[in-house]
């Protein structure tokens, strides 16, 4: 079960297939609108309502791009969740009474977890960032940086309590509805953590390695790729790389952008300017390139782009960071909000970005500037090429086919 944007969907597709192909039915339980996604891994799919596009890109969500980063922002996301959280109950009920095992994603993690145990289904936690509080960084919603040690980790308790106040005004009817005695966010919280609840991490440890500090049933299983199938380049992609030097991508993934049409100007000039080819996608921001220099592209899956370019800037979404990780090219990176910032930190501390470049900073010259450094400068390629070759010589989807099958009572050996 997952709820958000595209990045927060995808990586499961290929999770599934992996459970699929080890003999478990999986269903994924996730909006209408990526129904599609679904199908094509080849798993079952139950919808959940609301459009997150579309309440990105109300007023509301709109609104986001206003906040500063870190806590003013967050608490405007949350607000925006609670007021949304209650609409996905009934579905998360079904779902679940159809299920032997629910797998949760951070953002149902609360209400997930209390249908499992008034259903008595065993659950587990998956996970795209490091969620859990830690003495080691401030928690990537907030952003970049520390707080100290004590100041990190007592943030990451205040993160993780407001995840849990986004159900607090649905979860006391569910746990009525299921027979369970009535307890407060905090307490479901604890209640968790005293049980060692297993949570896995889609996430390299080479990226982000595990905190020292977390509790046990906290663990890094390395990444989760979206399911590709035998997709292939579109032919006119596949031409435009052919035709020239290495291209730049040029993406914001679920991003919506307050200008579109000015952003798009920008970025073909800085491209330009560091004498660059361009792929830019449209993504939710509706970017758009023209020229015979560029190429404007829809969807088009990551692993089959990326290896063929000189470079990738993009939003640092978790999902878009991996990508680029997983194929060996430099980035730089473009934050925007929620944990963007701390993804283009860590590209930035492992040596394959120049420099982190926030949305508001871009223009045509600091981002000409920061391409010019990342496709010029060798080091940043060789860095780049060699450690895409260790993240993709791990298995991230074994250690969740162990768990399901320590949950179902099965051979916890991973399939060869």
């Amino acid at each position: 079960m997952t709820a958000g944007s595209r990045g927060d969907v995808a990586p499961f597709t290929g999770l599934g297939h992996g459970l699929a192909l080890a003999g478990h039915e999986v269903t994924l339980v996730t909006h209408g609108c990526f129904e599609s996604l679904v199908a094509r891994a080849g798993l079952r799919f139950r919808p959940l309502p609301l459009d997150p596009r579309a309440e990105l890109e109300s007023a509301r969500g709109r609104g986001l791009h206003r906040s500063a980063t870190g806590v003013g922002k967050m608490a405007r996301m949350v607000a925006m969740a609670r007021d949304l959280a209650g609409r996905m109950t009934d579905d998360v009920v079904a779902a679940a009474r159809a299920s032997d095992v629910l797998l949760l994603s951070a953002p149902l993690v609360p209400l997930g977890h209390t249908v499992a145990e008034g259903l008595s289904l065993p659950s587990l936690g998956l996970h795209l960032q490091p969620l859990a509080p830690t003495r080691e960084f401030v928690p990537p919603l907030l952003g970049t940086g520390s707080w100290g040690a004590a100041g990190n980790r007592v943030a990451g308790l205040g993160m993780n309590l407001a995840v849990e106040r986004v159900y607090a005004a649905t979860l006391p009817a569910v746990r009525s509805r299921l027979g369970l005695p009535r307890a407060g966010s905090a307490a479901a919280l604890r209640a968790r953590e005293r049980q060692d609840w297993p949570v896995f991490h889609g996430f390299s440890p080479r990226v982000v390695a595990r905190p020292r500090d977390w509790r046990a049933g906290l663990e890094v299983a390395g990444y989760w790729w979206p399911y590709d199938g035998d997709a292939e380049l579109p032919s006119r992609v596949r031409e435009f790389i052919d035709s020239g030097p290495a291209p730049v991508f040029v993406g914001l993934g679920s991003a919506t952008v307050p200008d579109p049409g000015r952003l798009s100007a920008e970025i073909v000039r800085a491209l330009r300017r560091a004498g660059l080819r361009g792929v830019v996608q449209r993504g939710w921001g509706g970017l758009e390139a023209a020229g015979d220099d560029m190429l404007t592209v829809d969807e088009i899956p990551h692993a089959l782009l990326f290896p063929h370019l000189a470079a990738v800037v993009h939003h640092a979404g978790a999902g878009t960071t991996a990508a680029g990780l997983r194929a060996g090219v430099p980035a730089v990176p473009v934050p925007i909000q929620f944990d963007e910032h701390f993804w283009a930190t860590r590209l930035v501390s492992l040596g394959v970005a120049p420099r982190a470049l926030p949305l508001r900073r871009l223009t045509a010259d600091t981002l000409a500037a920061a391409l010019t450094r990342a496709t010029a400068d060798t080091g940043y390629r060789e860095r780049a090429r060699a450690l895409g070759a260790r993240i993709r010589a791990e298995d991230g989807v074994a250690p969740v086919v162990a768990a399901v099958n320590r949950l179902e009572g099965l051979d916890t050996d991973p399939p060869r």
